[in-house]
């Protein structure tokens, strides 16, 4: 059974206009979509009657919705209040497709433990006057402090591993 979602859940204005993001000037993903009509992924599974992974994998940028096949994109598009074309329209590039990681790792820094942001705020500070070629005779210390508190704070599972070198590569500077 079919389900199509009423008017009255989209937000103020066309779907076209939340869509295609004209507010915005850019195009949207699945997920802002969703976000936008404060819905989850399981629920326009629910709706469209499309598996629940399918749903995940194109929110995620694991697929393309122009992979989908014509029923899938038709039944998506019914239950978001849009035309099959302008689902078409949604952007996938900000995902890596192997991972459907968002290409833009930022998120990495979220959640971070505030003994870690200050370290980092220090780090970056001190990065600056060595960048600006002076020298920063406190580098070290700082260095070595920002290393042990992402050490720190990977042991006790405040971060994940992945996390750990995203900051490592990004503050410190190393390589993996």
């Amino acid at each position: 059974m079919l389900v199509v979602l009423p008017k009255e859940s989209l937000t103020s204005g066309r779907s076209t206009d939340i869509l295609l993001g004209e507010r915005e000037g850019e195009l949207m993903d699945l997920q802002t979509m969703l976000d936008e009509r404060n819905m989850s992924m399981y629920r326009l599974s629910k709706i469209s009657g499309v598996p629940k992974t399918t749903v995940i994998d194109i929110c995620s940028g694991k697929s393309d919705i122009g992979g989908c096949n014509a029923r899938t994109v038709m039944l998506l598009a019914k239950a978001l209040g849009c035309t099959m074309e302008e689902l078409m329209e949604i952007d996938t590039s900000k995902y890596d497709r192997k991972t459907g990681l968002p290409k833009d790792q930022s998120y990495l820094e979220k959640g971070l433990p505030p003994y870690l942001i200050e370290s980092i705020e220090a780090m970056q500070n001190s990065w600056a006057i060595e960048d600006a070629g002076k020298r920063d005779i406190h580098w070290d210390i700082i260095w070595c402090d920002l290393n042990a508190d992402i050490n720190a704070a990977e042991t006790e599972q405040e971060i994940t591993g992945q996390q750990a070198w995203y900051l490592r590569k990004k503050y410190l500077r190393m390589r993996e």
